[in-house]
């Protein structure tokens, strides 16, 4: 429903859209951002687009004032989009929202009205399957109470397990108080367009975050079957991976966060030692990629245990192509509300 203008509650959220190339969905994101009543804003920024990724998100105004579309002259990464909007907005409170994905009706309504003890607070994510997103939904009645995430249990969720569903803690999309920020000098670091999210919020916890997980459902996000992490840009890995070398230099961490660190750590560079093999047996041919890796065992074997690995993924991935994705489901484990 339209909020008209000058008839606003208390507005103190601003909905940040990063989007690329995305036309066919940044009008539902829009929209969904806009039927919240606490949002004041929505800042899109069409980073370099080449279709009419702009033209639609404008089209999709409610005409109460609240949406700004910037456009960049071409692409520099959702950091950087990010940031420029960081720089535009006004809010108390800031939330990313993905292109592709959606804002649940009535989630900051519930997020902004748990106690205020956080800097951070998300909430759970529905993960549904892009081929159905406009489906009517059937979301769970998950109960709203939560728990404070501790930056070891942030690092040690986002350690990808073999043989376990994605659910990678740094994937949530909190509310983020503007003061937090701006008090740190926090920002999106624009050298990252992999775990830009992860690496912004583990530098908040490790600078004092009081984090809110809550287990309620306020945000849809939409999975392709071939949005594969393999996809990423060998850069990036390495990006990502010395992020972690960034973090540890200049905060004080426990032990045991220093040991989750250098796990997610040493997990990245195994995946961008096998993409840099992948890479090199391109320029080179196999056998010399090969003779290379055999002057370095211990990487040798974890990069021919990744392309082992690879072609059993894809043999699983031929084998089950006429079978459903397992979708829908929540990101994180859910709690049913108490019924009276």
């Amino acid at each position: 429903m339209a909020i008209p203008a000058g008839s606003m509650p208390e507005a103190p959220v601003c909905v940040i859209i990063a989007a690329m190339d995305a036309s066919a969905t940044i009008g539902r994101a829009v929209r969904s951002a806009l039927n919240e009543p606490e949002v004041g804003e929505v800042i899109v920024v069409d980073d370099g687009s080449s279709d009419a990724t702009a033209a639609v998100a404008a089209s999709s105004d409610d005409g109460s004032g609240r949406l700004k579309v910037i456009s960049l002259p071409e692409n520099a990464g959702p950091s950087h989009a990010r940031n420029r909007a960081l720089e535009l907005s006004n809010c108390a409170f800031v939330a990313i929202l993905d292109a592709d994905d959606f804002i649940l009706p009535g989630r900051f309504r519930r997020l902004l009205r748990q106690s205020a003890d956080w800097d951070f607070i998300a909430d759970n994510i529905l993960l549904i399957d892009a081929a159905h997103a406009d489906a009517p939904l059937d979301v769970a009645d998950i109960a709203e109470d939560g728990y404070m995430l501790t930056t070891l249990q942030f690092i040690q969720g986002n350690i990808s397990q073999a043989g376990v569903e994605r659910a990678e803690i740094g994937f949530l999309k909190p509310v983020m108080k503007r003061a937090f920020l701006d008090r740190h000098g926090l920002r999106y670091d624009e050298t990252m367009r992999l775990g830009e999210d992860y690496d912004l919020y583990l530098r908040a916890l490790a600078s004092g975050a009081r984090y809110r997980v809550v287990h309620a459902c306020g945000y849809g996000a939409t999975v392709r079957a071939n949005s594969l992490s393999g996809r990423h840009r060998t850069a990036d890995l390495k990006m990502l991976y010395e992020a972690d070398q960034r973090i540890r230099a200049k905060f004080q961490l426990t032990a045991a966060e220093q040991e989750a660190l250098s796990r997610h750590e040493a997990q990245i560079r195994r995946r961008y030692d096998l993409r840099a093999f992948l890479d090199q047996k391109k320029e080179i041919g196999l056998g010399a990629s090969v003779a290379q890796l055999l002057g370095r065992p211990r990487v040798f074997w974890h990069v021919m245990a990744g392309v082992l690995r690879d072609k059993k993924q894809a043999h699983l991935l031929r084998s089950n192509a006429g079978t459903p994705m397992t979708l829908p489901r929540y990101l994180l484990p859910t709690r049913m509300a108490h019924k009276e």
